[in-house]
């Protein structure tokens, strides 16, 4: 099966490819550009045919060396040299020697060409370019990122704060090098969003997914995410009850009970310790006035147990 970038993988069973494929939210589409594809390769010596793209493609050898062939040009690259392939049909390929590592990312939206633009390339040709330490630190870090959601929107907000973080380095502003969880950091992450937060994980379950002493990990946990453990997962229970409250038009018993509180008093509490109103009020809030009004299944004691949590 050929992947996103390259042709003819049965020709190389050698190569070693991971990538994925990024569904970007409604706020990242309306900003105009975004990262649509992006993924690494280990390519063993030979060449390997490129796929035509109607996108922009970052190319990054992140060590080793390559030729890109594209059309009529040729580009030399070494460990950290950079280009941009332009979107169209033009025959390329990148050709290995010994062995090398590849990263690439894919640009969509109608201002991609400004930040190919931006980041010094040409539309029409790729131009070989110096990567930034920074830069290629990025760029795993939207891989990883990616792969890790493929073909979902769940970190969509965070690949644009990387994409502009590229940009930025593109220009020489600082920019963050700490985004990237760790991988047994990351699969409880995974876990408890796969999950929609509807389980109550303890601090020692937690610590068990990510096959961690529990003691490092609550450590590492709040290095890496800002925050305990117990605290992030109560965090995010109550955002996805916003967002069931808001857009989903649960009453406050079923958000509760769908982020694992059953005790609408319990759940109305915490809430309201974490938002600063009680459910009843956020609801009130967050109507839109210009939108229609569905029924809400909703029982006398649901309220009853608001207004004793906001006592």
């Amino acid at each position: 099966m050929d992947s996103y970038l390259f042709k003819g993988l049965e020709a190389a069973p050698d190569t070693l490819i991971v990538e994925g494929r990024h569904k970007p939210g409604s706020l990242t589409v309306a900003s105009g550009v975004w990262i649509s594809d992006a993924g690494s390769a280990l390519l063993e010596n030979g060449r390997h045919l490129l796929v035509p793209h109607e996108q922009f493609v970052w190319l990054c050898i992140e060590s080793g060396t390559a030729v890109l062939q594209w059309n009529n040009v040729t580009l030399n690259l070494s460990e950290a040299d950079t280009c941009i392939i332009p979107a169209g049909a033009a025959t390329a390929s990148l050709t290995v020697e010994t062995q090398a590592v590849c990263l690439w990312m894919a640009f969509e939206g109608p201002l991609a060409s400004i930040v190919v633009r931006k980041m010094g390339a040409l539309l029409h040709v790729p131009l070989k370019q110096k990567a930034l330490p920074s830069q290629t630190y990025l760029a795993k870090q939207i891989v990883q990122v990616v792969v890790r959601h493929s073909n979902t929107g769940n970190a969509t907000y965070q690949l644009q704060h990387l994409l502009y973080g590229m940009l930025a380095s593109q220009w020489g502003q600082p920019v963050a090098m700490d985004a990237m969880l760790s991988h047994e950091i990351a699969k409880v992450v995974d876990t408890l969003r796969a999950d929609q937060y509807r389980n109550n994980y303890s601090l020692a379950d937690m610590a068990a997914i990510s096959r961690v002493p529990m003691e490092t990990f609550r450590k590492r946990f709040v290095s890496e995410v800002g925050m305990p453990p117990l605290s992030y997962v109560l965090h995010c229970k109550m955002e996805r009850a916003k967002e069931l409250l808001r857009d989903q038009n649960y009453s406050v018993r079923d958000a509760g009970a769908e982020v694992g509180m059953r005790d609408p008093y319990h759940f109305s509490k915490q809430f309201k310790n974490i938002v600063g109103i009680s459910p009843s009020v956020f609801v009130k809030q967050a109507a839109d006035p210009n939108r229609p009004k569905k029924p809400r299944k909703r029982k006398r004691k649901d309220a009853a147990a608001e207004e004793n949590a906001a006592t």
